[in-house]
């Protein structure tokens, strides 16, 4: 098995921002207190593939609704490696949870970006059965694989990231 990443937390100062950002005004301890309970992603037993990430909070999501999720997490990792990231397979199963991007891919580079490279889930209710999806917090609710990517012979890009979620096609 190759070992080629490494899953750290963002800044408190960075999950605060973006938590305000995505909830509106929060109390700070409130913030401060659900920063302290992230988890690290981890598979679960020796044969998954996929790394869980935990909910930072609680999640209702009712049929239809839509919710981003800073999960206050960001990864390094090889050069030639990609993160994709997937609802946990039975929320898929059961409820429909979909990913709003289908799959999250998760650069390399994005580690470097001006937002600490904080990785955001924004998933969906998309029952057709009118099921209401409850996410604990510090429930797995996504999963991200390593996958191992490769590049034309003729690319010569050498551009440098440095913007966050979708900053590299402006």
């Amino acid at each position: 098995m190759k070992r080629i990443a490494r899953f750290h937390k963002v800044s408190e100062a960075r999950f605060i921002e973006d938590w305000k950002d995505t909830f509106g005004e929060t109390p700070q301890e409130v913030i401060e207190e659900i920063y302290a309970q992230i988890r690290l992603p981890r598979r679960a037993t020796a044969g998954s593939a996929g790394y869980d990430f935990f909910s930072p909070a609680d999640v209702v999501l009712h049929p239809g609704e839509t919710i981003k999720i800073p999960t206050g997490i960001r990864v390094e990792m090889d050069q030639e490696w990609v993160l994709k990231c997937y609802p946990r397979s039975g929320l898929g199963f059961k409820y429909r949870l979909q990913m709003n991007n289908t799959v999250g891919i998760i650069d390399s580079d994005y580690f470097y970006s001006d937002n600490e490279g904080h990785i955001f889930a924004k998933i969906t209710n998309d029952t057709n059965e009118g099921k209401t999806v409850e996410i604990p917090a510090g429930t797995g609710f996504m999963q991200g694989i390593f996958v191992e990517y490769g590049i034309t012979v003729d690319d010569e890009v050498t551009d440098v990231r440095n913007g966050g979620l979708g900053s590299t096609t402006k």
